[in-house]
């Protein structure tokens, strides 16, 4: 696409088609529509900083509550509710062992996503 190319036009002059060109994206990427959207509801879970601690220290090993406070130096209740979070988007999941709930990522995607933009923004600032 050429600097002074319409935004909305791609560089085989076809335009997207819906809302944000977002049904065009699906179509062409045969993508679905509801995929997009549990892509961007993952994307959103992970987007705070704590939950994007969260998922690094889980990428090491599996971790219950109170490890997570020490290593993260953040109050239990503030790391319990990003568990929820997580945990909601499918981004952890916990398996309770006696008293405790051993926190793990769901799949190994999750962490490459995170270490990937940990690594992105870090290039961002060293330019």
């Amino acid at each position: 696409m050429s600097i002074d190319a319409d935004p909305g036009e791609c560089s085989t002059g076809e335009r997207a088609r819906g809302p944000s060109g977002t049904d065009a994206l699906a179509s062409r990427s045969h993508v679905s529509h509801d995929t997009l959207i549990a892509a961007g509801e993952l994307l959103r879970a992970l987007s705070a900083p704590v939950r994007i601690s969260i998922v690094l220290e889980l990428r090491e090993s599996a971790r219950c509550v109170h490890e997570l406070v020490g290593a993260l130096g953040v109050t239990q209740p503030l790391i319990s509710q990003h568990l929820r979070v997580l945990k909601t988007a499918g981004v952890v999941r916990g398996e309770r062992s006696g008293r405790e709930v051993l926190y793990h990522l769901a799949d190994d995607h999750l962490a490459h996503i995170v270490v990937d933009a940990v690594a992105h923004a870090q290039e961002g600032r060293s330019q």
